[in-house]
């Protein structure tokens, strides 16, 4: 099992910036992808953000250029930089993991673990 624990979100203005932090402790595989979905009141949920243990990364056109996507290997922990934030990014943001893989997507169904999330608030 693998347990996944997020923090970081909170309410910003439009045009502020979060940093979202996720650590993953229990059975996580050396080589695994970790990624970032978000989930808006009556919407599905949309994946946003991975990235393997290798330095790879999986990101939307539709957030590239304002969310960075980072891991620390050593300490299983996985972060999302959002600048630029706006009021359709207001979500619940989640964490999850797939082990043993090098390779990721950015469907939910691809991932086994997930966190409990971190509400995100963009409003003026």
């Amino acid at each position: 099992q693998v347990q996944l624990m997020e923090s970081g979100g909170g309410s910003v203005q439009p045009g502020g910036s979060l940093r979202l932090s996720c650590r993953a402790s229990g059975s996580i595989t050396s080589n695994s992808c970790m990624a970032w979905f978000r989930q808006a009141a009556g919407k599905k949920r949309e994946g946003i953000a991975a990235r393997n243990n290798g330095g790879n990364s999986w990101v939307p056109d539709s957030v590239k250029g304002r969310f960075t996507i980072s891991r620390d290997n050593a300490k299983n922990v996985l972060t999302l930089q959002m600048d630029s934030l706006q009021p359709e990014d207001t979500a619940m943001y989640f964490c999850a993991v797939r082990n043993s893989a090098s390779w990721c997507e950015l469907g939910e169904d691809y991932y086994s673990y997930w966190g409990q999330g971190t509400q995100v608030a963009v409003s003026s």
